[in-house]
C-alpha cells in the first residue's frame, strides 16, 4: 500500500504551514503531498483564513525535491479550463515533474457566491468538468492547431507551449464518490479514480463499476489506477486516541460532542484508532482495490501524528 499526506488548509493554515507539512511528509517517507482546494474556511468557523492550491503548490515546489504534489480536487468552477491548463503546466514545470492533478465538478455553492464566482447547476458543472478533461487532454497532447467544441467551452486553433514536463501529461486524477458520470468520464480520461468519504465496501463496489466502464470502452481496467481519501486520526494507545478525537472535535467546533458516539461513527470509512486497528483497516482498503490511500489529516498542526501513521503505515500495510 502506498500513502499520501492529504490536508484541508482551508482550516486557517498558512503558507509556512503547509510548507511545513510537505517538507515532513517528504522526510517522512510520504509518497505524495495532496491539499483541497478551497476559498472557504470549513468545519467550523468559516472566517478562517484561506489560501489559494495552486499559488501555494507553485512555492512548494521549489522548496521540495522528491514527493509529488498535487491537489484533491480542484473545482473545474474556479478556473477556466484554458487558464487552469496553463497554471497546472507551469507548476509541473517549477516542480521538476512532480505534480498530479485532481479535477471535480465542485459543491461549494457559499465559497462562490462570497467571491462572484459563477455556480451552475450540477448538469452543467459535469459538463465543464467533461470539456476541462478534454482540454487538459488536447492541449498537452494534440499539435498547435487543435480545435475543440465542448459542451461549455470552445478553443479554436490552439498554441500551447511548453507541454508538462510529465509526457504525455502530469497524472490525471478524477474525484467522487462513484457516482455513474464520474466512473464513465474517469474511464474516458483518467489515469486514477479516488473515492472520497467511503468505506472499504462501497469502495470495492465502485471500482468494479468503474472496471465495467473501462472495458466498455476497451480500455484495459489495469491502466486505471485506484485509490482512497480515507479521514485518519491515530494514537499510540487508546488514551491518545480519544486525546486527539478531543482536539479534533473542538478544532472543528463541536467540542462537547461525545467522543465515544464520533468514533463509532466514523469507524466504518476512517482509518481510525491504535496502530494495529489502523493497519487493519488500511488493509481492508488495499483488499477493496485501492492501491493507494491519502490519508485525510483533519488535525494538520499535530505534527507527531503524521510521525505516527508514517511509522505505523508505510512499509507496513
Amino acid at each position: 500500500m502506498r500513502f499520501a499526506l492529504m490536508t484541508e488548509p482551508q482550516q486557517g493554515l498558512t503558507y509556512v504551514e503547509q510548507l511545513e507539512l510537505a517538507r515532513l511528509a517528504e522526510r517522512l517517507g510520504f509518497e505524495a503531498f495532496f491539499r483541497s482546494d478551497h476559498y472557504r474556511s470549513f468545519p467550523g468557523p468559516t472566517d478562517k483564513p484561506t489560501t489559494d492550491a495552486w499559488a501555494v503548490l507553485a512555492g512548494i515546489a521549489r522548496e521540495t525535491t522528491t514527493i509529488r504534489l498535487g491537489t484533491l480536487v480542484s473545482p473545474v468552477t474556479f478556473r477556466h479550463p484554458g487558464s487552469f491548463v496553463k497554471v497546472v503546466t507551469t507548476v509541473d514545470e517549477m516542480s521538476g515533474g512532480r505534480i498530479d492533478v485532481g479535477v471535480g465538478a465542485g459543491w461549494n455553492d457559499a465559497e462562490h457566491s462570497q467571491l462572484g464566482l459563477p455556480f451552475p447547476d450540477v448538469a452543467k458543472r459535469a459538463d465543464l468538468m467533461e470539456d476541462e478533461l478534454a482540454i487538459l487532454h488536447g492541449l498537452w497532447e494534440e499539435p498547435d492547431g487543435w480545435s475543440f467544441v465542448g459542451k461549455e467551452v470552445s478553443i479554436k486553433d490552439a498554441s500551447f507551449n511548453p507541454k508538462p514536463v510529465q509526457r504525455p501529461h502530469p497524472p490525471i486524477i478524477v474525484g467522487g464518490e462513484g457516482r455513474p458520470r464520474s466512473l464513465r468520464l474517469a474511464a474516458r480520461y483518467a489515469d486514477e479514480y479516488n473515492m472520497s468519504s467511503s468505506g472499504p465496501e462501497l469502495c470495492a463496489e465502485k471500482f468494479a463499476l468503474l472496471d465495467a466502464e473501462c472495458r466498455k470502452i476497451g480500455r484495459d481496467p489495469a491502466t486505471m489506477r485506484k485509490s482512497a481519501m480515507a479521514g485518519f486520526l491515530i494514537g499510540a494507545d487508546q488514551a491518545e486516541v480519544d486525546r486527539r478525537v478531543r482536539d479534533l472535535l473542538e478544532m472543528v467546533g463541536e467540542a462537547g460532542t461525545d467522543a465515544s458516539a464520533w468514533l463509532e461513527e466514523h469507524r466504518p470509512r476512517w482509518i481510525l484508532g491504535t496502530p494495529d486497528q489502523a493497519r487493519a483497516m488500511a488493509a481492508r482498503f488495499g483488499a477493496a482495490g485501492a492501491e493507494r490511500i491519502m490519508l485525510q489529516d483533519m488535525l494538520p498542526r499535530d505534527h507527531a501524528m503524521i510521525e505516527l501513521a508514517a511509522r505505523e503505515l508505510i512499509g507496513r500495510v
